[in-house]
Formats: C-alpha cells, structure tokens, sequence
C-alpha cells in the first residue's frame, strides 16, 4: 500500500504510530487507539504534533484529458447566460424556436412496438435482421444487384461512430499495415477512431480556403499519389465540415483513379435524405461505386434522418466480390463485436425497421425530411442574404449556398471564431463551421452580424 505522511499539529495527545507496527518498547499504558490507529501517548504542555496516513492513489499517472473540441462547445454555451447566445457547435436538428425535435414518425413507430407488446431480448451479434434488411436497401436500393446477390456484409453497429470503429478493426486485422486515407478537414472523431484502432492514416487535400470550395485537382493528386490498396475515407453526401461534395461528374473521376489505384472507397454516410432531402440522391454517390462492381465498405448513422440521437443505431456494410466472401467478412464483424458490446441495442433499430418497413410511415418520414432539409436551406439563404446585405466591401459570401446540408464552413480562422464566441456569445467549433441546423430565421441578422465583425475586424 503507498503511503505518504501528512504532519500538522493537534491539541490532542496523540501521535501516530506506523499503523502496521506497534513499539514493542512502549508499554501498553502508554498506547492507545483512534479509528483503527495506534498511537503513543505523549506529554505536552503546550500541543502534540500528529501525522496522518494518506493513501496515494494508484491512478496519480492518469492526466486529465482534454475537453472534446465539438461537444465542449455545448459545455460552455450552457453555462453563458446571455440572452442571444447561440449553440452552432453541435450537429444536432433544431426547431425554429430553437428546440429539440422528435419526429412524429419516430412517435408512430414507438407506439406500433407498444401495441405489440414487444420483448426486450437480446439481439444476435449482428442485430436485428429487419433493421439490417431495411438500413441496406435504403442505401443501395432494393432492386441493386449487390443484394440482390447477397454481396453485402450488413451489421447493425452504435451508429455511425460504433460502425466507423468495426470496420476500423477489420482494417487492421486483415490489411496489416494499410493506411487509411482522410479529407482535411474532416469530421473531427475519424482520427480517433483510426488512432484507437491502430490504423495509421494521412490526408488528402479537400477544401480550398482560397475559394472556400473543393480543391479536387489536389484531392486526385493525392488519391493518385497514394499507396495502392490504400482505404479512401470519402463523405457520401454533405461533407462533414465543409458542405462542400462533390458534383456528380466529379464523382465519376473520383471513382475512376480509386480503381486506377486498386484502392478501396470506405464511405461514411451520416445525413443521407437529411442533406438534399432525397433518400436516392443522398446515396448517389455510394451506389455509382457499387454499380460499377468495386468492393467497398459504408458506414451509416441514423441520429441525423431520423433524430434518434441517443438510440445509437447505425450499421456498417461490405459490399463483397462474392456472396461466399460476404459471408465470411460478416462472420469476422460479428467476432469484432462480440468483446466490445455483445450485441447492438434493439430500440433504435426497430424505430428504422417499423418506418422503413411501414408504407405509410415511410412516406410520412419522407415529407418530414424534406421540411427539415427545407428548413436549413431557408436558414442558409436567409445568413447569406443578411450577410451581403450588410457586407460593405467586395467580398463574396456565395459560397454559403454552394455548400449543402446542416453545415457551413464560414472560413473564419481561430482567432476569428473565438471572437464569435468571447463578444457575440455564438458557440462553434474553433475551425469556422457552423451549424445551420441550430440556426434559426429570428437569428441570422445576428449571426450575420458576428461573422462580418469577426471577418473584418479579426485578423
């Protein structure tokens, strides 16, 4: 046991003696006990000095890690009081009055579970077979011959995040030193879930600050530079930070040098239907690949679609040359699974499996998509037109509706978002995106002008 001796003075007659040992010497007249201590008795006219054994803790090495960069930002805006404060940190869905939003489709999909009087049983490794039928025909259609031909490798994951790190495994267990190749920027938890793993990673050039856009020539340069058999991280639809993607012929090069190169595309796919409001043209991009025969894996996350947030439901999907491969390739996701969560949660996958499944339901949580998708679009022309309307020079903010989905990445540096946050009271993250998402139309003349503040006066 380590100990360390804590000395201070006392008006008590007490000292301490080593707990394990007790002065043979000393007669027992002259000991006496205090919670479980012997101590010696001593004479003293005036105070008796007394030590105090303090056990020191085995964990003193264990340092404090530093706050999460996104969802510190959410910390610290609770904690403000001023009234105009604003939380575009976190990518989470908000109502015009700034309000978490639960989906009337999800409520329906509740109650059908409670009418059915379903149990609570655990799920098989690979989670629950309707969530895993329905989660892979949204993605590749279901009429796509990769199912078809029963070529998809498809395991419920802990959404998106939980699916990254199976695949992540996977990785490094059968492509012993591959590396993995990520945008700059990217969505800041990629590298900890490679970096955990203990999947080596690089970048490839991807936005542009000059134009805030695409640098695709540098995005080809560095595909084509890589090592072939190398994994391409690509963002299926509203790239997290930036809302900058690809155009759709853009799409065809991409795909063109990944099979020049023998890569592999890994696609995570966080906001399909949620970013143009289309199912089927938020998954344009993973299909092309699929399409054209390529093996690939796909990651997916409904906290976005459909705002189940905390329910943790997602998947991750290998598309296979065979379906013998398939099969071999889910056996092995499983036996990733096994000792790090057993099996998946069985709420949030019935939630997908009842709207999926359910005609009407799944209608009704394609309208409720689209007014979502409508409502951050509104917000993002209603920024950019207070923005110009108040710019006073020649600097062009067009950029805003270039970029799709819940995120703008306003181009504003560190030094510049903190001055968002420490005057103007608006949380984000220190790299300049905002979330549009949290945004509401009552707020963009502020916010409009925050940023032109910052932009101009912050060097």
């Amino acid at each position: 046991m380590a100990l360390s001796l804590l000395s201070f003075t006392s008006a008590s007659p007490l000292a301490l003696l080593d707990p394990l040992k007790v002065n043979p010497r000393v007669g027992a007249s002259n000991q006496a006990t205090f919670l479980g201590k012997n101590f010696i008795k001593t004479k003293s006219f005036t105070r008796t000095s007394m030590a105090v054994a303090v056990e020191v803790s085995k964990f003193n090495e264990v340092t404090m890690a530093p706050p999460d960069p996104i969802l510190g930002v959410s910390e610290a805006f609770r904690a403000d009081t001023n009234e105009m404060k604003l939380n575009l940190g976190v990518g989470a869905y908000r109502t015009e009055d700034l309000q978490p939003y639960v989906l009337d489709v999800v409520k329906k999909a509740e109650n059908l579970m409670l009418e059915r009087g379903e149990n609570k049983e655990y799920l098989p490794i690979e989670g629950l077979a309707a969530f895993n039928k329905a989660t892979a025909e949204l993605l590749f259609g279901a009429g796509s011959s990769v199912l078809q031909q029963q070529r998809v490798a498809t395991v419920q994951g802990l959404s998106g995040t939980g699916s990254l790190r199976l695949a992540a495994v996977l990785i490094e267990r059968y492509f012993p030193g591959a590396k993995v190749l990520i945008s700059a920027p990217t969505w800041g938890n990629h590298k900890n879930i490679f970096n955990d793993a203990g999947v080596p990673w690089s970048e490839y050039r991807y936005y542009d600050p000059k134009t805030v856009g695409l640098d695709f020539d540098g995005m080809i340069s560095d595909i084509k530079a890589a090592t072939a058999g190398s994994f391409v991280l690509l963002h299926g639809c509203a790239h997290n930070p930036t809302g900058i993607d690809p155009t759709p012929e853009q799409w065809e090069v991409i795909a063109d040098v990944i099979q020049e190169k023998n890569h592999i595309p890994f696609f995570d796919v966080a906001y399909q239907g949620f970013a143009s409001g289309s199912l089927d043209e938020d998954a344009s991009s993973v299909r092309l690949f699929a399409d054209r025969g390529m093996e690939l894996l796909v990651a997916q996350s409904y906290s976005k679609n459909l705002g189940l947030y905390s329910e943790r439901i997602g998947a991750i999907n290998v598309v296979c040359s065979s379906s013998e491969v398939a099969q071999r390739v889910k056996s092995q996701l499983k036996r990733i699974a096994r000792p790090m969560y057993s099996n998946p949660p069985i709420h949030g996958a019935r939630i997908v499996a009842n709207v999926v499944g359910t005609p009407d339901l799944f209608n009704e949580w394609k309208e409720e998509m689209a007014l979502m998708a409508g409502r951050i679009k509104s917000v993002r022309q209603k920024l950019y037109d207070s923005i110009t309307s108040k710019e006073k020079t020649s600097k062009d903010w067009s950029f805003i509706l270039k970029q799709i989905g819940m995120f703008s990445f306003t181009g504003l540096n560190k030094a510049q978002s903190e001055n968002m946050t420490s005057k103007w009271h608006v949380y984000m993250t220190k790299d300049g995106r905002i979330s549009l998402a949290g945004l509401s139309a009552a707020k963009c003349d502020y916010l409009a002008d925050a940023i032109i503040d910052s932009y101009h006066n912050v060097s």
